[in-house]
């Protein structure tokens, strides 16, 4: 018998100016404070710089997202008093949300430059498979493939 309750997934609407989910995903994710008009204009200039063409920019985001995605990650678990690292596949809902997360985090992390200019030259990266995200998810893959032999702890 479940102990919780099964959660109700919240549906993100598509962004108006892109019509894409993502997009929207990433623009709620940048937003500090409830400040939804900063977050969107960051986030389209940044996308405006990659393309004139709305949906080549798009396509260029969105393929620097999907190289950022990680395939499996690590979980603690406690078995018998230890605790072992144990690799687990993840859902592309969870898988994106770490890309977005991460992508966003090495862009607050750098000094100097706008925002939109940081994320710009992140997004740019990670569409060629580099940058600090892409590093970020091949450090991931690394760790998983180095504890794959408590793979069998994850029932």
């Amino acid at each position: 018998m479940p102990r919780h309750k099964k959660i109700q997934k919240r549906i993100i609407e598509s962004d108006f100016l892109y019509k894409s989910r993502v997009v929207a995903r990433f623009i709620n994710r940048l937003m500090l404070n409830g400040k939804m008009s900063t977050a969107e204009e960051v986030v389209y200039s940044a996308l405006s710089k990659l393309g004139e063409d709305r949906k080549l920019a798009v396509k260029i985001f969105e393929d620097a997202v999907k190289n950022v995605m990680p395939k499996i990650e690590v979980r603690s678990r406690r078995v018998g008093g230890a605790t072992y690292q144990v690799p687990t596949p993840l859902k592309h809902d969870r898988s994106e949300a770490l890309a977005v997360r991460w992508i966003i985090g090495v862009c607050r992390k750098r000094k100097g430059r706008t925002m939109s200019e940081k994320l710009y030259n992140e997004i740019l990266a990670a569409s060629k498979s580099q940058g600090e995200a892409v590093k970020k998810r091949d450090d991931i893959h690394k760790m998983a493939e180095a504890n794959r032999a408590f793979a069998h702890f994850r029932w």
